[in-house]
C-alpha cells in the first residue's frame, strides 16, 4: 500500500485548514490516494467540538499582544495550542480502505486513534523517549520515573466525514513550553506537558523538525502497513495518484 507524504514547513493554519478541505474532497473523489501532511504552525489556539471558553486563560487582547489567533474547528477535543518547534499531522485517510488493524468494512474511529497514537509512541522511541497511552485520556504521554507524574508530549484530534479523517496530531519537540500557560490542554488540568528536548534534557542531541517529522512518516507507514511516497504539491499528489 502506498501512503503520500506532503511535508511543507510552516504554514498558517486558515492556508491549512484550507488544504484539509481541499484534500479531504479529493480523497472523496478518489482522485488522490491517503495522504500524510506535516508542517509547523505559528503561534495559534484552536478549539475543538468539545471544547469550553474557559479552558483558554488568556484574553482575547493578551492573545493578540502575543500575536496568537484563535480558531473554532470541527475535531474533537478540546482546547489545543500550536506553534513553532511543533509537529503538526494531518492524516486524510480513507478509512474503508486497505489500512493494517482493519478488521471489518472500515477502520474504526477508535482503532484510528488508538493507531496514531502508536505512531507518536513509536517516533519518540526513536529517540529514547519512552511514552505510552492512558486509559480515558486520548494523546501520548511519558512514562514516569519514581514518583513523577507523566506528562503530555503529543495531542491528537480527529474529524471524520463519510469515512475520510483530516485534522490529526500534534508532537512537541522544541516547542515553548510556556505557550501552554495560556490554556488547560485539551482540558486537563492536573497534568503538565512536555516535550522531546524537555526529555532530552541535554543527555541526547535534539532533533530537528524535519528529522522528526522522517521518523513519523516512517513510523507511520509502519503502523497503517504501507510506504510513503513524498509530493512537494498538491499537483504533484494529483500526478502520483
Amino acid at each position: 500500500m502506498l501512503f503520500h507524504l506532503l511535508h511543507l514547513g510552516r504554514v498558517d493554519y486558515p492556508e491549512a485548514l484550507r488544504l484539509q478541505e481541499e484534500l479531504v474532497t479529493l480523497r472523496k473523489e478518489n482522485r488522490i490516494g491517503d495522504t500524510l501532511v506535516l508542517l509547523e504552525h505559528p503561534p495559534v489556539i484552536t478549539i475543538g467540538r468539545n471544547s469550553h471558553r474557559e479552558n483558554i486563560l488568556a484574553t482575547d487582547s493578551e492573545l493578540q499582544q502575543r500575536g496568537i489567533t484563535l480558531h473554532e474547528i470541527n475535531r474533537g477535543g478540546d482546547v489545543t495550542y500550536h506553534g513553532p518547534g511543533q509537529l503538526v499531522g494531518y492524516p486524510i485517510l480513507d478509512l474503508r480502505g486497505d489500512l493494517a488493524g482493519k478488521t471489518g468494512p472500515h477502520l474504526g474511529a477508535v482503532d484510528y486513534v488508538r493507531q496514531l497514537e502508536q505512531v507518536l509512541i513509536r517516533t519518540c522511541a526513536e529517540y529514547g523517549i519512552l511514552t505510552q497511552r492512558i486509559p480515558g485520556r486520548t494523546g501520548v504521554w511519558t512514562i514516569p520515573i519514581g514518583s513523577a507524574q507523566e506528562r503530555k508530549i503529543a495531542a491528537i484530534g480527529v474529524h471524520i466525514s463519510r469515512a475520510i479523517t483530516s485534522h490529526g496530531f500534534a508532537l512537541n519537540v522544541t516547542t515553548d513550553l510556556r505557550d501552554f500557560d495560556l490554556i488547560v490542554p485539551c482540558g486537563i488540568n492536573d497534568r503538565a506537558v512536555t516535550s522531546i528536548e524537555e526529555e532530552l534534557a541535554s543527555e541526547r542531541p535534539v532533533p530537528s523538525l524535519d528529522d522528526v517529522a522522517n521518523a513519523t512518516a516512517r513510523s507511520f507507514g509502519a503502523i497503517f502497513g504501507g510506504q510513503m511516497l513524498a509530493a512537494r504539491s498538491v499537483e504533484e499528489l494529483l500526478r502520483q495518484s
